[in-house]
């Protein structure tokens, strides 16, 4: 089965299961990493509309609902390790809820080309629109074409 159709199932049955228990999900991923197959799943925990962190429990009872429906649906022929766990602390923003959640944080922007210089970039988050993104650094406001932006992670900062 392909990649995403597999990751397109782990969104329906989380979208389900989340609303149920407090859940969202942050994104799944069907990947090859040397000779082994991983379903990745990362989920974010909900209490009363806000996001609170995830315990190892929490990662159990996602895996083990995941683990059932996966082996019902049987839509993965090879050999393959599930994982589930948060998102994480330089969490990936991918979707638009993700830049609109996360707006006012710091993040660590890496650019395919150099920008002034460099391919790193740092700074709060103003916004992402369709075509750019508006980050505030030390050295002001910094619009970037979103055709030169390869990732963009909250960064993380003690």
């Amino acid at each position: 089965m392909a990649n995403r159709k597999v990751t397109d199932r782990v969104a329906e049955w989380m979208a389900e299961y989340g609303e149920k228990n407090g859940y969202e999900l942050s994104r799944s991923e069907f990947v090859k990493e040397g000779s082994s197959w991983y379903l990745r799943v990362y989920v974010d925990k909900l209490e009363d509309g806000e996001y609170v962190s995830m315990g190892t429990d929490d990662c159990e009872a996602i895996s083990r609902f995941l683990s059932e429906k996966l082996d019902e649906a049987d839509p993965i022929s090879q050999n393959y390790v599930l994982e589930v766990s948060s998102p994480g602390l330089d969490r990936p923003l991918i979707s638009d809820k993700d830049f609109e959640r996360f707006k006012g944080e710091l993040v660590d922007v890496s650019l395919y080309e150099a920008v002034g210089g460099s391919r790193l970039l740092s700074g709060e988050l103003i916004e992402r629109t369709g075509e750019e993104l508006r980050i505030l650094s030390g050295k002001g406001e910094i619009s970037l074409p979103l055709a030169k932006v390869a990732a963009v992670r909250l960064a993380v900062v003690f």
